[in-house]
Order: C-alpha cells, then sequence, then structure tokens
C-alpha cells in the first residue's frame, strides 16, 4: 500500500498527466474535477477519503481554489496542500502560503520538482500531525481520529466510550497489553465534561510498593525516612479531573482497601498526615489481568471490583481487528518515516499481507515497534518484507529461498518470479539450483534494484567494490561507474 494524493483540477488533461506522473512515483492518486466535489470527499462526515496531500489547482469555477484551501485549513490543519496555478505571481503565493498552503508550484512543473514538493510536504504534515497529537495527549484530550483503525470491534468499543464519557460514572478497561487502554481512557476524558481539567496517569505496576501509597495519597514532612518535604499526591494532581490508574490489578491488598475508602469518601488520608483532604476526582482504571479471577483467588478485593467495573470497557487485542493492521501501518510509516528524515512511502504488498497474517502477541506497541526498526532498515522507497526478519522468520517465510522481497525484478534473472521479485533456490526441475546461479541472479537483481549504484549494491551485499566489479564481469554484466585504476589493476 502507497501514500494517496488527491488532485483537485477541473482541466481533465491535467488530472490524467498529473495522476500519471504521480503513478510513477509510487504514490496513489486520486481526482477531484472540482473544489466542491473535494469538499465533499474531505469533509464528508461518514466516509471522509483522508489523502497524505492534496494537490490544488487555484482556478477552478464555481468553488476555486482558495475556497477550498480556506476551508481546509481549520478543519484539517494538518492536512498538507500543494498548490497549482498556471498564473504565478508573489501576491498569489503570498496569499496561498497565508491561507495554509504547504507549498505552491506554477505549471508546468517538472516531475523531479513535483516529487520532492510531495516528499517534504507529506513529511512536513506526518510530523504537524505527530507534534499535535503529542500535544493532545499531553493535555488529555484525544479526537475520534486520533484512534487508528475502522474495523467493527475498535468502532464498538470507541462508540461505548463515548458514551461513558457524558457522566461522571467510573469506567473500568480491559485488554491485553499494547493494545491502546490508556488512549481509550484520554479520548472517556477529552470527550466528557472535565475535559479541560488535569488528567493524571498512574502506572500501579511500575511502582516500587513502598513508595505506591506516598505516590497516591501523598505524604506529610517526616512521615518516613527521607520525606523531607510535603508531597502532594496523584488524587491531589487530579483534583477535579481524572486520574487513571493503569494496572489496577498489582495493587497489593492494603493499598486497595486505602483505595476503596477515597472512592467511596471522597477523601484521601497523606501518609503522616493529620488532616483529612477532599478531592473530586473521576477514575479511569485498566488492566490486562482477569480480575473476576483474581476476586475468586483473593488477589483482589470484591468490593473494590464492583467499585471500579461499574462500565466495563473492553479492548480487542489486535489479532481480533485484522482490518485495521494497514491503517495502523501506513500510520506508523508514516511518523518514522519523517521522524527518521527518510522518503518511504509505502508498503509491498507482500510486506502487508505478512504483517496482516501476524498474531501480534505485543499488540499495537508491537506493530508501532517493528515499523520504526523497519523504517531504519529500509534503504529505498517501499517497507518489503526484507524490513521486518523476525516477521518474516515468525511466519515462516523462507528468508534463505526468498532472496529480496522489492517490486522491481532483475532482468534475465533464471528461475526468477519476476511479478513478486522473487529469487527461488529451486529450479524448474525441482533440485536446488547451482550456488553460483544463484548468486549470479542476486547480483543481477541487486543491481536493478538499487539502480546500477555499485557502492550501495556493494555495501547491501557485504561484499568490496573490486569483489563486485569481479563478479559482475563474470556473469557478463559491466558497470558504467567502474573506475580505469581497478580496470588496469584488474580487479
Amino acid at each position: 500500500m502507497s501514500q494517496q494524493i488527491l488532485i483537485v483540477d477541473d482541466d481533465p488533461i491535467q488530472r490524467r498527466l498529473y495522476g500519471e506522473i504521480i503513478g510513477s512515483m509510487g504514490f496513489r492518486a486520486e481526482s477531484a474535477d472540482e473544489g466542491r466535489i473535494a469538499l465533499d470527499m474531505l469533509l464528508d462526515g461518514s466516509q471522509p477519503l483522508r489523502p497524505d496531500c492534496v494537490l490544488l489547482d487555484l482556478n477552478m469555477p464555481n468553488v476555486d481554489g482558495m475556497t477550498v484551501l480556506e476551508k481546509l485549513t481549520p478543519t484539517l490543519p494538518e492536512l498538507p496542500v500543494v498548490v497549482l496555478t498556471g498564473h504565478g505571481g508573489v501576491d498569489v503565493a503570498v496569499k496561498a502560503m497565508q491561507a495554509g498552503a504547504a507549498d505552491f508550484l506554477v505549471k508546468p512543473v517538472a516531475p523531479e520538482r513535483l516529487k520532492v514538493t510531495l516528499d517534504n510536504s507529506i513529511k512536513l504534515g506526518s510530523l504537524r500531525g505527530e507534534v499535535s497529537r503529542l500535544q493532545r495527549q499531553s493535555e488529555g484530550g484525544i479526537r475520534g481520529n486520533d484512534i487508528i483503525g475502522s474495523s467493527e470491534a475498535l468502532r464498538a468499543t470507541t462508540d461505548l466510550a463515548l458514551r461513558a464519557a457524558q457522566s461522571q460514572i467510573p469506567v473500568l478497561i480491559e485488554g491485553e497489553s499494547g493494545v491502546g487502554k490508556e488512549l481509550i481512557a484520554r479520548y472517556v476524558q477529552s470527550n466528557g465534561p472535565r475535559s479541560d481539567k488535569p488528567f493524571v496517569t498512574v502506572n500501579c505496576g511500575a511502582i516500587p510498593e513502598n513508595l505506591i501509597e506516598s505516590m497516591l495519597f501523598g505524604h506529610d514532612k517526616g512521615a518516613f525516612t527521607g520525606a523531607s518535604a510535603k508531597h502532594i499526591g496523584k488524587f491531589e494532581e487530579a483534583d477535579g479531573g481524572t486520574l487513571f490508574l493503569d494496572e489496577i490489578g498489582e495493587l497489593r491488598p492494603d493499598i486497595q482497601v486505602k483505595l476503596l475508602r477515597t472512592l467511596q469518601e471522597g477523601t484521601v488520608d497523606p501518609v503522616g498526615g493529620r488532616n483529612t483532604v477532599h478531592v473530586d476526582v473521576r477514575l479511569i482504571a485498566a488492566t490486562n489481568r482477569d480480575l473476576f479471577q483474581m476476586v475468586d483467588e483473593g488477589g483482589f478485593r470484591e468490593d473494590l471490583y464492583y467499585r471500579t467495573n461499574v462500565f466495563p470497557l473492553h479492548v480487542p487485542p489486535l489479532r481480533e481487528r485484522g482490518q485495521d493492521i494497514p491503517e495502523l501501518g501506513l500510520h506508523f510509516m508514516r511518523r518514522f518515516s519523517a521522524m527518521e528524515n527518510k522518503h518511504v512511502t509505502s508498503i509491498h504488498d507482500k510486506a502487508m499481507a505478512m504483517l496482516a497474517s501476524y498474531p501480534w502477541p505485543g499488540n499495537v506497541r508491537q506493530l508501532e515497534n517493528a515499523v520504526f526498526r523497519a523504517i531504519v532498515l529500509c534503504d529505498g522507497e517501499q517497507l518489503t518484507t526484507t524490513d521486518f526478519p523476525h516477521i518474516a522468520r515468525a511466519q515462516g517465510v523462507p528468508l534463505e529461498g526468498l532472496i529480496g522481497a522489492g517490486t522491481n525484478a532483475a532482468p534475465g534473472a533464471e528461475g526468477q518470479d519476476s511479478a513478486n521479485g522473487q529469487l527461488p533456490v529451486v529450479g524448474h526441475d525441482g533440485e536446488v539450483r547451482p550456488l553460483a546461479e544463484v548468486e549470479a541472479d542476486v547480483i543481477r537483481y541487486a543491481l536493478d534494484l538499487y539502480k546500477g549504484q555499485m557502492s550501495r549494491v556493494a555495501r547491501r551485499l557485504g561484499i568490496g567494490r573490486s569483489t563486485l566489479y569481479r563478479k559482475v564481469r563474470k556473469i557478463g554484466l559491466y558497470a558504467d561507474d567502474e573506475p580505469a585504476e581497478q580496470e588496469a589493476a584488474g580487479a
């Protein structure tokens, strides 16, 4: 899957021309023949189009490009818009940039210039979106489109979360590690009456047992050794807002008793303190454990369980919502590509199919880390199966029998599946191919994949350039950039 560009132009010839150019760059092109249609496509509340960039012509009848830009910027501030016009001028460019355009191009545009502009604009949009998302998250605000995924299982969870947000009801979010329980908690808080109030998080499993009481309820000066000053606990920090207790099942029994009293009476007793402090806190708890089973086994108080489990929300694991994997994969690809200053624009269909069929025991967090690693490994503009070696091994993809997974096939390679870019080690006769023959195919494939850049080919194959030149001559290929001194030396 590749990144999508929306072309908005009333000229059908221009739309077709730019569509072909964009397609040759590895992007997917979508088009609209007038501004009104583009606005309907982008702002329709039911199934809005979410391209990675918009290529917008200014001079159109009815709804012109400037009007489209002025309507898009307030609603979709993170969507990069590249403005096109046949009548360039400083005043027009300034007006377009002030209206929120990411760049301004004058027709006709050279393909090379367009490619650089689209790459930079998409990267800018990804970084802008990530900054906005992190800022909203730090302020406790999460919008609906911050939750990536359109599967029915995830939508059912977010719909229930939106209902819970309208009240002050305690919420218990259940789900495996890495599914995004904190994201759902922030979504509940940001859509309720406490959206502009503090959102305080506590990971109950990450705090040492001897500090958890002081962390939650605070302590007075001299309450214990090392308590040199008064400390306000998390309940007081969250006063008026929301307290999110992650992994609540990790609390020891005596802390559970004190927590229950706080929830029932709305007061906290700081460690070593003489005065009770009144607090107004909405509680959202989360766990990756079966609290009901813990109650049966005596590991969790039954009265606290029923106090916290008033409105349960279950976040399904990623393996149960495979439809969300492509959306999440592309989202992480855009984010990390921009962060790492890479120009990765797509995920190969074979790699995407591999990701979609993997069970992801670590859920969304594992997928996020896998894509991050793949971006670091990737040398091209497309993520392939070779950029996910751990996933490929876990899926049983025989990397030793599948050399290269790019989209470009090496011409003339015997026994190669040119459609999939595969280099098999077994010949048509069912026997293992000779090593020299496989090696020749690998070299041909690498030369084609890296467009004859000998230094890069040698580096990726793990051999010296002189060795590569010798092998290239042996199989009857010659490199254009071969140094004369290497020829003379017989390298």
